[in-house]
């Protein structure tokens, strides 16, 4: 305890409550305060160190990601034997995909440590999923592999990796749909259009083909997001005959 109080006595105020916040949200005390900060640190702050390179967590993301992937592969290694590469590579897309990574930043509250000048709630989705990855980063610099280690499988394998449930999990309605068209020779067709509308937000319009005829129409704030929407929907009115070849 003495040790504690004098890491956080020779912090400032503000550092130390940052100490104590992330302490409890890591499940552990952190070393070098600086990785975290960074972690936290949005690129509109435009922060440079003394060598004129930029500080923000873009870098720490890098290496957050490269971690995550390795253990989550080394995890599916050890507990799917009989996995070939393929298997193995879209099991660990799936729990590394960047909507889980979203729900997990979410779930730890991470924005609510963010350094911005810009309002939180202009922030999209994305950016849960990218203070998770930095953390990550900045937990391996701090502390080394084997606290990564021991957080992802405390706070991603141990309460959201079920096998048996990720098999049957789709990534990406849009890719498997355009997957079973080419395996059954069906066309298939995104038309995508500008619908903003009377909204205060740019909106996109979608209606999507299959051997010209349209059989499902989506809208959404971006193009990627209504074709996933209407894939989704195409998904569920072929279900049957996809279910077959997958």
């Amino acid at each position: 305890m003495k040790f504690i109080r004098n890491i956080l006595n020779s912090r400032s105020h503000e550092d130390g409550n940052f100490f104590i916040a992330l302490s409890q949200v890591l499940g552990f005390k952190p070393y070098n305060i600086i990785y975290y900060k960074t972690a936290f640190t949005h690129r509109s702050m435009n922060k440079k160190d003394e060598e004129g390179n930029a500080i923000n967590y873009e870098r720490l993301e890098f290496v957050g990601d490269a971690m995550i992937s390795a253990v989550v592969a080394s995890h599916l290694f050890n507990e799917v034997p009989h996995g070939d590469e393929g298997y193995l590579t879209k099991m660990r897309s799936k729990i590394v995909s960047r909507e889980h990574l979203n729900e997990l930043g979410k779930d730890l509250k991470l924005i609510d440590f963010i350094e911005s000048k810009i309002p939180k709630d202009n922030f999209g989705d994305n950016i849960h999923g990218n203070l998770f990855e930095a953390i990550v980063g900045a937990i391996y610099l701090d502390k080394g592999y084997s606290q990564v280690e021991k957080f992802i499988y405390d706070k991603v394998i141990i309460p959201h990796v079920n096998i048996e449930q990720l098999e049957g999990k789709v990534i990406s309605y849009k890719s498997l749909l355009i997957e079973w068209c080419q395996k059954e020779k069906k066309s298939f067709n995104y038309n995508v259009y500008e619908d903003t509308g009377n909204d205060d937000l740019r909106h996109f319009s979608v209606k999507l083909s299959i051997n010209n005829k349209v059989v499902a129409k989506a809208r959404a704030t971006s193009k990627k997001k209504a074709e996933e929407k209407a894939s989704k929907r195409a998904f569920f009115v072929f279900q049957k005959q996809i279910s077959q070849v997958f």
